[in-house]
């Protein structure tokens, strides 16, 4: 075998190549034609088109010396060094860019708003990408936990960061998360992805102190988890997964271990839904542990209320019923007003519905009733809502309570309208088996408002 055997195609396209043209303001003809001038220096007699660009950009590799002067050509536009890591043309051997290496903060940039840019044009390899598993999935929460820390998070770039700035990006989030939990994540994610593609990309690329570039990759990070919740939402896991990673990364670039545990927990959540249950239980005790005493009550019993569903599910009642009491005892401590932004969604009566599930695994169908209608009895954003009339009218049906399942299940599907949402329509999908195993008086009508609420495409 050949000992430098050449570096084959990578059969996706050059993201990074194509989000830093659209950085420098460069179109497909006027690279060809810098790269044929900067040539020229060398002796090169080069004569590419905006054609050729195309080709590079669909993940075609130009030869010789190319490389080299298309970093040149934009080191020389964007007034900062550019590597071929940089523009997707590394060394042979580079982790594909779902994987996760251990970059420098401004590598790390370039990539993440590559891959928003990519989203926003809705490539199929992004979109399509399959959740990572094992030591890739694994790694970026250990990074997290782990040193070294960003001493320096300060940025030379030419359009200062005001205060303003950052007071947009966080109002961004409010209204994004909002618009989420109204609309659905399917109907929502494009808008936050194009905002973070417009608005927070160049902010990033800026200039600012260490202390401003704290607060900016916080308020970042607080959006690009919207985004990853979104594309949960929407079923592109391994999209959502990236985005968390990111959202961890920015996290951890801002010093707020809060935030990092927040990411973590949206991690759980989606470790859950992949039925990764001891990733799950392992996941919630790195944030647990590595946010140690600035971890807030709300974190700290969502959390906790998470790994009971996860130990549940693993068939250990034991470790179950510690976690829900663990998760009960935090609860109590929540005070509103005092905590941040983003753990607003642990709102009275989430804790009741994520034990009523637990306990439903577990097969206590009396103690999982009181919670579920405990947390039904509380008031919940819409959404929320959806969620907790699922598990009363599932816990319902299995005590033998038919007419109360059905009509719970009719205000479930009533709620649910105009949200476009595939977890909520997992939700609905469930409920309607429910229904049809249990064969009871007025099922089938609660059943076929289910239907007529799934038959419209999201």
């Amino acid at each position: 075998m050949h000992p430098n055997p050449p570096r084959p195609n990578p059969p996706y396209p050059n993201t990074l190549l194509d989000s830093l043209l659209d950085e420098a303001g460069v179109s497909h003809a006027g690279l060809a034609a810098h790269v044929n001038q900067a040539g020229l220096a060398r002796g090169l007699a080069l004569r590419y088109e905006h054609t050729a660009v195309a080709r590079w950009l669909k993940g075609q590799r130009p030869r010789g010396q190319v490389p080299d002067l298309i970093c040149e050509v934009l080191a020389a536009r964007l007034r900062r060094p550019v590597t071929l890591d940089d523009i997707g043309l590394g060394v042979p051997g580079e982790p594909a860019p779902h994987t996760v290496a251990p970059f420098s903060l401004s590598g790390f940039v370039e990539r993440a708003t590559a891959l928003w840019r990519s989203d926003q044009q809705q490539r199929p390899h992004v979109l399509g990408a399959p959740a990572v598993t094992g030591t890739p999935a694994v790694m970026p929460v250990w990074e997290w936990e782990n040193p070294p820390e960003d001493t320096d998070v300060s940025r030379g770039g030419r359009h200062r960061v005001t205060p303003a700035d950052l007071a947009m990006l966080r109002a961004a989030r409010a209204h994004y998360e909002q618009m989420y939990r109204k609309a659905g994540g399917v109907a929502t994610r494009g808008r936050v992805v194009g905002f973070l593609t417009a608005e927070a990309a160049p902010l990033l690329r800026g200039g600012y102190t260490d202390a401003t570039g704290r607060q900016l990759h916080r308020a970042t990070g607080g959006l690009v988890a919207i985004a990853g919740i979104c594309a949960y939402d929407s079923d592109a896991h391994g999209l959502a997964q990236r985005y968390f990673h990111q959202a961890l990364r920015l996290a951890k670039a801002s010093g707020d271990r809060r935030l990092g545990g927040y990411v973590i927990a949206l991690l759980v959540n989606q470790s859950l839904y992949m039925r990764e249950f001891r990733q799950a239980v392992a996941f919630a005790e790195a944030a647990l542990r590595t946010a140690g005493a600035d971890i807030t009550p709300a974190l700290a019993s969502d959390l906790y209320a998470m790994q009971a569903k996860a130990y549940a599910h693993l068939g250990d009642g034991g470790g179950a019923l510690d976690r829900i009491r663990r998760a009960e005892r935090a609860a109590e401590h929540i005070r509103p007003g005092h905590e941040p932004d983003e753990t607003g969604y642990v709102q009275p009566g989430l804790v009741n519905v994520q034990v009523a599930e637990a306990l439903l695994s577990l097969g206590d169908l009396t103690a999982a009733a009181e919670h579920a209608e405990a947390a039904v009895g509380t008031p919940a954003h819409d959404r929320g809502r959806v969620h907790r009339l699922a598990i009363l009218s599932t816990v319902a049906l299995r005590q033998g309570q038919a007419d109360k399942a059905v009509a719970t299940a009719v205000q479930m599907a009533e709620q649910a309208r105009g949200m476009e949402s595939q977890r909520l329509r997992d939700r609905l999908r469930a409920v309607r088996a429910e229904l049809a195993r249990s064969d009871c008086a007025g099922t089938a009508e609660a059943a076929e408002l289910i239907d007529g609420a799934l038959r419209v495409p999201l």
